[in-house]
């Protein structure tokens, strides 16, 4: 630490904590993934103000211009492992600005297209290729700056998205009816450009614990301990002044007797004959004894130093060589050996089946709520109800979660979240009134809000995959839900197709949440090794032998971590 006040912190260096800090520049970060969710998710989900404008514009089918955002969609998520490759190897900051570079100028191509198929490249792979690079990599530093106030903090910055889509949208289409849809787009555009902005303010935090720091200061001190090892010369016992005095006075009765055979070297008998010229010497004999003596400690400290130099060297070679090795793990761009995890893979198909309910709702509610009779304008009220309820789901699972009596139990928070989601999808089905439908979408809004802003840093906890590996997880997380995030509307349209009922979209949305809430529920059996022993326990035996042939090449036998290792596993 102290190396980092003589140099004076960089604005957009790394901030080096001794744990994570639970606040500082964290806040700063929790702004900017705020702005980031406002300018991702919340334009993505307000996109649909402009397909009418697209249908009259090109004269295209409601099909055919649905499919830009679900092109976006997948391709933000599809693309979720190049997002992790670039973070290890750019870095958080570079990332993140080059992805609002994208989302910018893709949304301000768009203005510029003169058909759908135009509208499928700027829109559905610039900007969604910059959507990936933005949302993953601000989670994930968000996650590394707080541990104990996580979910309450993730939950706040993620409202966002919620924000956007209740404030922003009616903004946007007011806007539009005055200056055109293209002027309009072309202004979202420019103000996506902020995320640039939000992208320098993501400093890498660095965790070195307190001992490590102690270490090095005591290292840097060598003045102190060279002050430390005179006073104890000085007050040595008797016994060693004697010795020091047979070891040193030769060379001072020479000087005494001649100045010219200064340089001599005293025997055995001239030693003994000091001792007795000691005993009877005068006062200024004493004080060239004192000076000789002193030259001689301070030599003897120059070998000292040059030894603590030396063993110093070692050890920062040995440093050296295990950050070397610690960089040459992480320098692998994505860890596809979380795919090995059981509980990994178990949460993956819990987000996988999931997503089939995420969109549809949204996509089905206002002509759900038609074929039951409600006025089609009543009917768009829906989608502000989901809204503002999920505002208030962010922030009460955000609270909950926080609770000391829920920190070791998020799993289980958000499996009930996840078994409450799937009966209120089965009571669309059910409902056939305005303030029944009203009522569903309000616990359906609040439930989303729940899922929405947990799922993806749930995979910072322990439990599922810890913070260390959340980067490379978090890519391929996203990457398996994407294949979820373009089959779920689809699949939705094609049972209402064949049964000709609203309603059937909700039940392909409350299989897939129940099957969700299975795999949830696997997830940390898995993780304990219920599920998956005879897996961990080769993988155990491989560390094992890994260990045991670095012990033998380094020469070092550590004949007790191996029999603890052995036990642990």
């Amino acid at each position: 630490m102290a190396l980092f006040r003589l140099k004076g912190p960089r604005f957009l260096g790394p901030n080096v904590y001794p744990e994570a800090p639970d606040g500082g520049w964290g806040w700063v970060v929790a702004v900017a993934f705020f702005l980031v969710e406002v300018f991702t998710y919340g334009t993505i989900k307000s996109f649909g103000i402009f397909l009418q404008d697209l249908m009259k514009e090109f004269g295209e089918t409601n099909t055919r211009v649905s499919w830009s955002v679900s092109i976006c969609v997948f391709v933000m998520t599809f693309n979720g492992p190049l997002s992790s490759i670039m973070t290890n190897r750019l870095g958080f900051q570079l990332v993140v600005m080059i992805g609002g570079l994208l989302i910018s100028s893709g949304t301000i191509a768009t203005s510029f297209v003169s058909s759908i198929n135009q509208v499928y490249i700027t829109y559905g792979l610039i900007a969604g290729l910059g959507y990936c690079l933005t949302f993953l990599p601000t989670v994930t530093i968000l996650s590394q700056y707080f541990t104990s106030r996580r979910s309450l903090v993730t939950a706040l910055a993620s409202t966002g998205e919620s924000l956007s889509m209740f404030a922003l949208a009616p903004a946007f289409s007011a806007l539009r009816d005055h200056i055109g849809w293209r002027h309009t787009m072309a202004a979202i555009g420019a103000l996506q450009a902020i995320i640039i902005i939000c992208g320098a303010l993501l400093r890498p935090i660095i965790i070195k614990p307190r001992a490590t720091h102690e270490t090095e200061t005591d290292r840097l001190s060598p003045k102190e301990l060279d002050t430390n090892t005179q006073e104890n010369v000085e007050g040595t016992n008797p016994e060693d002044s004697m010795t020091n005095k047979i070891s040193f006075e030769p060379n001072a009765s020479h000087s005494l007797d001649n100045e010219l055979t200064r340089d001599s070297v005293g025997t055995g008998d001239s030693g003994v004959q000091c001792l007795k010229d000691t005993d009877n010497s005068s006062p200024e004999e004493t004080l060239v004894q004192k000076e000789v003596r002193l030259e001689m400690e301070k030599k003897t400290d120059e070998v000292k130093r040059s030894k603590d130099s030396d063993k110093q060297v070692r050890k920062d070679e040995g440093k050296k060589s295990g950050d070397e090795k610690l960089s040459a793990k992480n320098s692998k761009l994505l860890d596809f050996s979380i795919l090995r995890e059981c509980s990994f893979i178990f949460y993956s198909l819990f987000g996988l089946f999931a997503t089939l309910g995420f969109f549809a709702p949204q996509l089905y509610i206002i002509e759900l709520s038609v074929s039951r009779g409600v006025e089609r304008d009543h009917a768009t009220y829906m989608l502000s109800t989901m809204a503002v309820a999920e505002i208030l789901g962010r922030f009460s699972i955000g609270w909950i979660l926080s609770q000391n009596q829920f920190r070791k139990k998020k799993l289980l928070v958000l499996l009930a979240c996840v078994i409450t989601m799937t009966v209120v999808l089965v009571g669309f089905t059910l409902v056939t009134e305005f303030y029944g439908l009203a009522v569903c979408c309000a616990l359906y809004g609040f439930f989303m809000g729940t899922l929405a802003c947990t799922h993806i840093p749930m995979l910072a906890e322990d439990d599922v995959v810890g913070i260390e590996r959340m980067s490379s997880a978090a890519g391929v997380y996203v990457f398996i839900q994407s294949f979820a995030g373009l089959a779920g509307p689809p699949l939705g349209g094609v049972l209402v197709d064949v049964t000709q009922n609203y309603g059937s979209a909700f039940y392909s949305c409350a299989i897939g949440m129940a099957l969700s809430a299975l795999f949830l529920g696997l997830v940390k059996p898995a993780k304990k090794g219920l599920l998956c022993r005879k897996r961990n326990s080769k993988c155990c035996e491989d560390t094992l032998e890994v260990k045991e042939d670095s012990e033998e090449k380094s020469g070092v036998d550590k004949p007790d971590k191996r029999t603890d290792s052995q036990e642990n596993c």
